[in-house]
Formats: structure tokens, C-alpha cells, sequence
């Protein structure tokens, strides 16, 4: 199984989440968008991602996932073949079609291509997940530091944590967030307890800087 580390942004670094309804709605979309039917034209509200059981036929598993302003990162492995460049194409472009409608624009949303890295080592694969949970701390002041592999308060980087919901990082802490779109089985049997796991890193990262420091995850 290839587990790939995908990454869009803005065109022009532009904000594609302006507000919680954009970031419900692309929630939404990683949702309907993981289908091998084509994509229907239908609303749901936030709710019915909340425990209930996946009703399609998934095309990729989504191992994890954050969402910032300009742009988003998804952890994925193939379900089928072909299946990542399928999710990929359907969520871009749909999400797209749904801002330039809200905002009254026209044109393309997203920079060139997709990026997709390939989790190519085991220090790749054991730091990526936290990787993509620490990225909301660009949100808190005096916090940015994590990308170099320190952190000064790990206490209050925790409560940030825990206070962003859109992420995949509530839900791996058995706070259930948008279970149904997320597969956590894999990382689970590695971490076992993640939100203790987490916070020993963290507690790491606090004391001297972290293997984050050598590794090119974005």
C-alpha cells in the first residue's frame, strides 16, 4: 500500500477557507468525493459525518487531513487503482465549482498540480501524521517555531490543538470530530494511544529540538 502525503494551496497563496461553512464544506467533500460513482449533487450538513458508517464504495483511505487558510493537507492511500488521482480530481474540482459560485469568481482556485509525496521510510511514516496535526500551531502566536522542531509551551500548544477542529487530530484522540471520513486503523496499531503519544513528542520537541528539524515533509 502506497501511503502519500498530499498537499494543495491557493493560486497566488490566495485563502481558499474563509470562513467555517468553506471549511465545512470541503469536510464535505472529502466525504462525498470518495466514491467510485460520480459525484451527486446534493447537500449535507456537518452532522451526518459525525459517527455514521461510510455508505459508498471508497476509492482511497483518508489516514489524516488538516485544513488551514490557503491551503490543505491529506494523508491517502489507494483503495483501488487509480483511485488517489480520481479523489484528487473530483475534490479540487468540485470544491472549486462551490467557492467560485459563493464568491462570485470565475477561474482556477488551486496552484498547478496537486503535490503528492510518497511516504518513502519508516522516520518519514512515524513523524508525518504529527506533521500534519502540529500545522494549525501557525495560529498561535509565538508558536511558528514548531516547523524547526521546537516548541516553547507544550501545554499551550496542546490546548490549541485541541481547540481546532479541523483536523483529523480530535478524532485520533477518540474525540469524534468527522470520524466517518477518516480511517485510522493504520497509525492506530503504531501509536496505540496517540493523544499520549503526541504529547510525549511535543514534551520532546519542548526540551530541544526534534527529529522535525532533518525531515522535508511539505
Amino acid at each position: 500500500m502506497g501511503l502519500y502525503h498530499i498537499l494543495n494551496r491557493g493560486v497566488e497563496q490566495r485563502d481558499i477557507f474563509l470562513d467555517k461553512g468553506d471549511r465545512a464544506r470541503f469536510v464535505h467533500d472529502l466525504y462525498e468525493f470518495n466514491d467510485v460513482k460520480p459525484a451527486r449533487n446534493t447537500t449535507r450538513i456537518m452532522n451526518d459525518l459525525r459517527g455514521r458508517p461510510l455508505e459508498t464504495k471508497r476509492i482511497v483511505d483518508l489516514h489524516g487531513w488538516v485544513l488551514m487558510r490557503n491551503h490543505y493537507h491529506l494523508l491517502v492511500s489507494e483503495r483501488i487503482e487509480g483511485g488517489l488521482t480520481r479523489f484528487i480530481m473530483k475534490l479540487n474540482v468540485g470544491y472549486a465549482k462551490y467557492f467560485n459560485e459563493k464568491y462570485k469568481r470565475s477561474g482556477t482556485l488551486f496552484q498547478s498540480r496537486t503535490k503528492k509525496v510518497l511516504i518513502h521510510s519508516d522516520a518519514h511514516f512515524l513523524h508525518i501524521l504529527h506533521y500534519i496535526h502540529l500545522n494549525p500551531l501557525d495560529f498561535l502566536a509565538g508558536a511558528k517555531a514548531w516547523r524547526t522542531g521546537e516548541i516553547t509551551d507544550a501545554k499551550k500548544a496542546l490546548l490549541h490543538l485541541e481547540s481546532y477542529r479541523w483536523s483529523s487530530y480530535l478524532d485520533y484522540c477518540g474525540k469524534k470530530n468527522f470520524p466517518s471520513i477518516l480511517t485510522t486503523e493504520l497509525f492506530a496499531d503504531v501509536f496505540g494511544s496517540y493523544g499520549k503519544t503526541l504529547k510525549a513528542y511535543m514534551q520532546e520537541m519542548e526540551d530541544g529540538p526534534s527529529v522535525l528539524r532533518t525531515l522535508k515533509l511539505e
